[in-house]
């Protein structure tokens, strides 16, 4: 009752999407921004982040200058300031398919390259097109897990198989066998791994390709961090078995070249028997970049100077700082008890650790332990729970050399005050 009138309450006919519900709740940046909160802000040190897949912001791994001259080039050339087709410009295209093809038994065309905004709209895209009524897709655990995401959203059914800890992160074979049935349209595998930081030989990776030849299914090869390997162990395109069976494989500049804002990445169809086409899957994934935004002309129009210029000794240094990095790292893992390592980190920029809670007190989980090390000592790694393994680690060691020493001092420190008292 305002001013003697009644008053009564609109209707209004929107609300949330019903979608999200069925998403992750704990996606990286969901538990970055939830430890982030943790922080204690009257800690005058500075915070030691061992969680990001960006080490960007350090000044060892600033991107070369020649990918900076591109830009430059491309914007001051004034022939980028226009819209892309949805599919990529050419002349990007053409060079990402000739730097592709350098690894693989045969020659990609540009029309087998569909430009995106980053890895991550690849994905968007990727799963859009293959969603159908009651299909399902088989995810790796621990993963990346903006599939699950990605498949909730589109009502894609996520059936989980293992990777093995003891045989270097290693697909689960006879696992992905168990769970598929005539639904299961596609296997995930990510190569080299995150969060698990392993390369897969070309045994192994042939016996994928194998195995998904038999269910009939195709492989999603998520290659984001393509050559970044320091172990006795070299990358290996899943491409390379895409007459096996078809390959779809998703990348991008953004790790190699130390540049993820510049949001540049690809999908790529590996078929040379053409199953892809005649099963219609080229013409769903055009469909629905034509329902979807750009990667920047501009950044597009910087590629093929940028693949074809940047030297060997600029990844030649970015590499060899990971590998120093990673074996800091895996040495000092094992001066912690209540953490331990299964294998040592070949490629990318991950170890993940086995969190030990029975050596620990009131500590009650991964993400109770990354909370409560945030606080006390300003220092963030993500919990396994955020990459699908419950009680687990994951590190990220590509920063400054001086941060992973201060870090690892801290994180002993913590793992002395919570110890367990014998």
């Amino acid at each position: 009752m305002e001013n003697g009138t009644t008053t009564t309450r609109k209707i209004w006919n929107f609300k949330e999407t019903e979608k999200l519900e069925s998403a992750p709740n704990l996606t990286i940046r969901i538990v970055l921004d939830k430890l982030t909160s943790c922080l204690n802000t009257a800690d005058t040190r500075p915070v030691i982040p061992l969680c990001l897949a960006d080490p960007s912001a350090f000044p060892c791994f600033r991107t070369t200058p020649i990918a900076e001259d591109a830009i430059v080039d491309a914007v001051r050339s004034a022939k980028f300031n226009c819209y892309s087709p949805t599919v990529g410009i050419l002349p990007a295209r053409r060079a990402v398919a000739e730097y592709l093809s350098q690894d693989l038994p045969y020659k990609l065309s540009p029309d087998d390259i569909y430009l995106t905004s980053g890895c991550i709209q690849a994905i968007e895209v990727l799963l859009s097109a293959l969603a159908r009524p009651n299909a399902n897709i088989l995810l790796p655990t621990p993963g990346f897990l903006f599939y699950e995401a990605r498949a909730a959203f589109t009502h894609i059914e996520m059936r989980h198989f293992n990777l093995l800890p003891d045989k270097e992160w290693e697909v689960d074979l006879n696992a992905v066998e168990s769970l598929a049935d005539e639904n299961t349209m596609a296997i995930v595998i990510i190569n080299p791994g995150n969060p698990c930081g392993n390369v897969y030989t070309d045994h192994h990776l042939k016996k994928v390709a194998e195995t998904a030849r038999k269910l009939g299914i195709l492989v999603i090869s998520d290659e984001v961090y393509a050559h970044l390997t320091f172990g006795s162990r070299p990358f290996v395109p899943m491409g390379v078995f895409g007459s096996i069976a078809p390959v779809i494989t998703l990348g991008s500049i953004s790790k190699m070249w130390i540049v993820p804002g510049w949001r540049l990445g690809w999908l790529v169809t590996n078929d040379p028997n053409g199953i892809l086409k005649e099963h219609g899957v080229i013409d769903s994934i055009t469909g629905y970049l034509n329902i979807s935004s750009d990667p920047a002309t501009f950044i597009q129009g910087a590629i093929p100077q940028i693949l074809k210029n940047t030297k060997d000794d600029f990844f030649s240094k970015i590499v060899n700082m990971l590998r120093e990095d990673a074996d800091f790292c895996y040495e000092r893992i094992k001066d912690i008890p209540c953490i331990t390592c299964p294998s040592k980190p070949q490629g990318s920029m991950f170890v993940m650790v086995q969190l030990h809670l029975n050596l620990l007190e009131d500590i009650e989980d991964d993400l109770d332990f990354c909370a409560k090390l945030a606080r006390e000592e300003s220092m963030i790694i993500l919990p396994g729970i955020a990459v699908g393994l419950k009680n687990w680690l994951r590190i990220t060691f590509a920063c400054e050399p001086s941060y992973l020493e201060d870090g690892f001092q801290r994180l002993n420190a913590f793992y002395k005050r919570h110890a367990k008292k014998q």
